[in-house]
């Protein structure tokens, strides 16, 4: 009650009055960018499951890690709405702008979150139901409320959270987690670090503003910068073991790895850029490349997955 009080306090000036959103308010409250990598790495680890879904059963699970993932962006955005009226990336979210009072979306990501792990346990199964509470704890908890303010690893602890969609959508086909599986995860939780630190490098400012210890604000730049040429190097690497693995081909083994290169060649360009470069167009091309990345190598899995199973060889 006392957290709740202080985000009320610090985010609503105390007033209880019902707000005048609109649903496009609420969507915002969802993340919609953040819901559609987890959407998309979600179903790319039901489709590379083995066994088989009833097509509505798995319209429905993906439903559900949608909803929960915009439940983890709602209660997010309530505890952060102190911070986020400070930072110029986020002062005109809904709750900031003063559009949502905190209340209304407390109670939003609430029942969105008991709403999603409730129905994804009883259409499909309690395994999948529980990774997802899990998944929504561990975000809305243990990195928001735990993490971002208290450590500069948050983002590779926190990138957990995202992480675990695929082994979700895995769960939901085959009622269990294998290696398959943990590797998806892998290949999301390795690459959190340098796409986020990527993004982090330009807006140490805004970051600096609200004393949130990132990287290269607590560790400098240099720091920064070899951590995310580290982290681009293992993601590269994860990448291409599905293939080593027998889950996927050689042929997608070869795309990854040529993925990898080029996600570790950005990686150089931030690692030589001088710190007097304010502007850091090598962090941003990282950044902006790094979610194509993810979403390239997602969709090479599933493709060559379907080759495979239509009885190709590649």
């Amino acid at each position: 009650m006392a957290i709740i009080d202080h985000h009320e306090a610090a985010a609503d000036g105390g007033d209880t009055l019902l707000s005048e959103a609109t649903a496009r308010d609420y969507f915002e409250l969802l993340k919609p960018r953040v819901m559609s990598l987890v959407v998309f790495t979600a179903f790319a680890g039901l489709v590379l499951a083995p066994g088989h879904i009833n097509p509505i059963i798995g319209a429905i699970a993906i439903l559900c890690i949608a909803v929960g993932a915009g439940a983890s962006g709602a209660l997010n955005m309530w505890y952060d709405a102190d911070i986020d009226a400070v930072m110029s990336r986020t002062a005109k979210r809904p709750i900031p702008s003063g559009r949502v009072k905190p209340r209304e979306a407390l109670a939003f990501g609430l029942t969105l979150s008991a709403f999603s792990v409730a129905i994804l346990g009883l259409a499909v199964n309690w395994l999948s139901a529980g990774l997802l509470a899990f998944t929504i704890f561990f975000y809305a908890v243990i990195y928001t409320m735990w993490l971002k303010r208290s450590t500069p690893q948050n983002i590779v602890i926190g990138g957990a959270a995202g992480a675990f969609p695929p082994m979700i959508g895995w769960a939901c086909v085959t009622g269990g987690v294998s290696i398959e599986s943990i590797v998806l995860f892998l290949i999301t939780f390795l690459w959190t670090p340098a796409h986020f630190w990527a993004l982090a490098l330009f807006k140490m400012k805004d970051y600096a503003d609200v004393g949130v210890p990132m990287l290269p604000n607590v560790a400098g730049e240099k720091t920064t910068k070899q951590q995310i040429l580290i982290y681009a190097v293992l993601t590269a690497v994860i990448s291409v073991v599905p293939s080593c693995l027998g889950f996927a081909s050689i042929a997608y083994g070869i795309f990854a790895a040529v993925m990898g290169l080029v996600f570790v060649a950005y990686s150089v360009g931030v690692l030589r850029m001088p710190e007097s470069d304010r502007v850091m167009v090598p962090a941003k091309k990282l950044f902006a490349y790094s979610i194509f990345y993810l979403f390239a190598i997602f969709s090479g899995l599933m493709i060559d997955h379907a080759v495979m199973a239509a009885g190709w060889s590649l």
